[in-house]
């Protein structure tokens, strides 16, 4: 697994000076389109959730042409509805010392200081304005007593800045962002296209001036022009095969990309959320979320004894280990994501765990019941107990909750600027599908927040400098990079259509996510790693010679779609072996077995590895070359996270 390493070839464009000033001071120094030429201007955004959603109705208010794609139905089915739990701001509403810096320090922190300082705290900063812009769209945040916005705790902070809408609240903020995208459609500065899939990036001298889609009813492969792309179309967990996100989440979109310049930067990075339904059988096809802020009121615990089979109530409170808060007394269940599932991994693994499968912990809720009530328990969380005991069959009135840590979001992703602009000029990323706010792992309720930031705040001005120093309309799908780039999508289509195997996509999409899971997941060993690698490339190839692949490409064809999904996933979990190998440390969510305490805590190696890996496709999917770039840490010091 050597790899060709290059320094000082990236920099993230992050102006100078006073990090509290920094984005102002940008912001007026950035070009600017004058309102009467804005309308000269096509953008392509693709992705209609929350970070797709925002920036397509934000750049069409501002007047310009946009074209917004999605693999569903209709926007609102993107996948930021299944968001649960909140939003973070830092508005200080409950008074209890909250602040744009204590935001931004806690995200740097709870990232294990692999984060870009000058991105988070301009994420810090504009989530006091997203909260004011979800209330204008009529987003029905919970409310207190008086008619003051609620506030709730997530992991990882000391204070209430996390705003709700009980258990739906990205379905809320998906539909307010959504209002405002159908107000630009009938307007005629948004051209909606929906069940489009993104196939290929089109570049033009060097430039992203397009894209390549299928049409998912049709079959029919179809080419868009315009001046830039925006790309919104999230994470890549589905790559371990069972993940909380939905079926039809992919990376296709992010690998193409990638395959056609863009470095894709720490995929190894896989955040675990420690609070998931457990796996109930191998005919499963994906996991489900319950949302962090049970752990508000809900106590984890497992019995003391081991294979203890006890029904839950007959066990008493003695014979309870709560190891949350006994490991971590300070935050106690509100730890961050990965120090939780950790925690909860190594009580299973120490024979602790409860349930059929022993891969599982209780999240209990009868002292929060016993102490507030049943109705408001019901009143702040009732919709996730419904959906509970729609899954399971069991009531969390009744008896605890099991849940198990599963892959959740993914901090890696394309590597951006400040201006969320890639190394393909011209193609901006924004939200989960970029690697820049997060580091090593998220803090619950930070993901809505990142996705409104690009989108309502932060790309209409960076996208704007950009469109400032082009000449509008100088591509037309005619050009030779679209033969070039729609006969390869072609080509791919037809090597799948011709293949007539044995195996379905399915199949060897669950053996590579258990490659991942088992070698890339929880745990990794630097052995495993690279047995995991050469794993994949034997599989990969197994693929390409016995997958089968119904029906043809010129009709609605779901088995040809998920197929075209597997392969890249094959290409990209190569990746994340390869980068997860050479991170030879622990650090969030990537925890290499021989870099921990003696309490199974992280050990960072912030001497060798305080930087943002960025892989650079060679076209050799075994040998890409990493380019680092060098985080500093000016502001938050590097320092052993502590949550006890």
């Amino acid at each position: 697994m050597d790899v060709e390493i290059v320094d000082g070839s990236l920099h993230s464009g992050a102006p100078d000076g006073p990090i509290e000033t920094q984005w102002d001071r940008h912001r007026f120094d950035m070009k600017l389109v004058n309102p009467a030429n804005k309308r000269k201007y096509n953008v392509i955004v693709v992705g209609t959730g929350l970070a797709g959603g925002a920036a397509a109705a934000t750049l069409a208010e501002l007047g310009y042409n946009v074209q917004n794609f999605c693999i569903q139905d209709s926007p609102r089915r993107a996948h930021s509805v299944a968001a649960q739990g909140g939003i973070n701001a830092a508005k200080n509403y409950p008074n209890d010392g909250d602040s744009v810096w204590r935001l931004f320090y806690d995200t740097v922190k709870g990232g294990d200081f692999r984060a870009r300082e000058s991105n988070v705290y301009r994420l810090a900063q504009c989530s006091v304005n997203i909260i004011d812009q979800c209330v204008a769209q009529g987003v029905p945040f919970a409310r207190e007593y008086g008619g003051h916005l609620a506030n709730r705790s997530f992991g990882g902070a000391q204070v209430s800045r996390t705003f709700y809408a009980r258990g739906q609240t990205g379905q809320q903020l998906l539909l307010g962002a959504y209002g405002s995208l159908m107000r630009q459609v009938d307007a005629g500065r948004v051209k909606m296209f929906a069940r489009r899939e993104m196939l290929d990036l089109v570049v033009i001298d060097g430039h992203a001036k397009g894209i390549i889609c299928r049409n998912l009813v049709t079959g029919k492969l179809e080419r868009y022009v315009a001046d830039a792309v925006v790309l919104a179309t999230g994470g890549y967990s589905t790559a371990y095969f069972l993940s909380t996100n939905a079926v039809n989440s992919n990376a296709t979109a992010a690998w193409r990309c990638h395959k056609r310049g863009a470095y894709f930067a720490n995929p190894c990075f896989m955040q675990i959320h420690p609070t998931c339904i457990p796996l109930s059988g191998p005919s499963q096809s994906k996991l489900t979320l319950m949302s962090e802020s049970l752990r508000n009121d809900g106590r984890i615990w497992v019995p003391k004894k081991k294979g203890d089979a006890r029904p839950p109530a007959d066990i008493p409170e003695d014979e309870r280990d709560y190891f949350l808060e006994r490991r971590y007394p300070a935050f106690g269940n509100l730890v961050p994501r990965d120090v939780a599932s950790r925690a909860a991994k190594h009580a299973c693994d120490e024979g602790f765990g409860v349930g059929a499968t022993g891969l599982a912990v209780y999240l209990d809720f009868a002292d929060a019941i016993e102490r507030v009530g049943h109705e408001n328990v019901k009143q702040k969380y009732g919709n996730l107990f419904d959906m509970y005991e729609e899954i399971t069959s069991e009531s969390p009135y009744e008896r605890p909750m099991r849940i198990y840590p599963a892959p959740h979001y993914t901090m890696g992703g394309l590597w951006v600027d400040y201006n969320l602009q890639s190394t393909i000029p011209g193609l901006h990323v924004i939200g989960e599908a970029n690697f820049s706010d997060h580091g090593a792992n998220r803090l619950g309720a930070s993901a809505l927040m990142q996705g409104l930031a690009d989108g309502y705040f932060v790309i209409p001005y960076t996208l704007g400098n950009y469109l400032a120093q082009t000449t509008p309309g100088e591509a037309t799908t005619d050009d030779s990079a679209f033969n070039e780039a729609e006969a390869n999508v072609r080509g791919t289509v037809d090597r799948l259509l011709a293949a007539r195997g044995k195996k379905t996509p399915r199949e060897f999409h669950w053996e590579l996510g258990r490659l991942l899971w088992d070698n890339c997941g929880m745990s990794r060993t630097s052995d495993g790693l690279k047995d995991t690698g050469a794993k994949i490339r034997s599989l990969r190839d197994e693929f390409w010679e016995n997958v089968h692949v119904a029906g043809s490409g010129e009709e609605l064809n779901q088995h040809l779609e998920y197929a075209g999904r597997v392969a890249d996933y094959f290409e990209l979990g190569e990746l994340i072996a390869i980068d997860a190998y050479h991170r030879e440390e622990s650090c969030g969510c990537h925890l290499r077995l021989d870099h921990q305490s003696a309490e199974g805590e992280a050990v960072r190696d912030d001497e060798n590895f305080s930087h943002v890996a960025a892989w650079e496709h060679t076209g050799d999917l075994s040998k890409p070359r990493m380019h680092r770039e060098k985080l500093e840490f000016e502001n938050v010091h590097l320092a052993v996270r502590n949550y006890k």
